[in-house]
């Protein structure tokens, strides 16, 4: 009786086990910079949508992890996942978080920044 797969059961829930996002590309491309700033405008107004804001904290320090930690911060805050790739979740009050793909992964047209020839990012010092 029953199937397999990547489910376990617990109690009477199904918890899902967390993995990377599948490879996607963006509209048009950006560089990692932008990226990074959106996913910053992201989380700052992510309380905004719905749902808690600890809830959101504790999605945001999972989507910020590797997959193993992510995966034990999800379980230990008993955040129920409906996407595997954390895209789609939901708290055990039953509200929805939903987190998008540039949130959780590069996309594959990502621009690196690169820094202008000869400057290595160092700060001189001030005589």
């Amino acid at each position: 009786m029953g199937c397999a797969g990547s489910r376990q059961t617990k109690g009477d829930r199904t918890v899902k086990k967390i993995r990377k996002p599948k490879p996607w590309k963006l509209p048009q491309q950006m560089t990692k910079s932008h990226l990074m700033q959106m996913r910053d405008e992201f989380w700052d107004t992510a309380p905004h949508y719905g749902g808690k804001k600890e809830i959101w904290d504790v999605l945001q320090a999972a989507a910020e992890a590797d997959l193993d930690v992510a995966q034990a911060i999800v379980d230990s805050a008993g955040i129920i996942i409906q996407n595997a790739d954390l895209t789609v979740c939901y708290d055990e009050r039953g509200a929805k978080y939903e987190i998008p793909k540039y949130v959780l992964s590069e996309p594959t047209n990502l621009i690196r920044d690169t820094l202008p020839a000869g400057f290595d990012g160092a700060v001189p010092p001030i005589a």
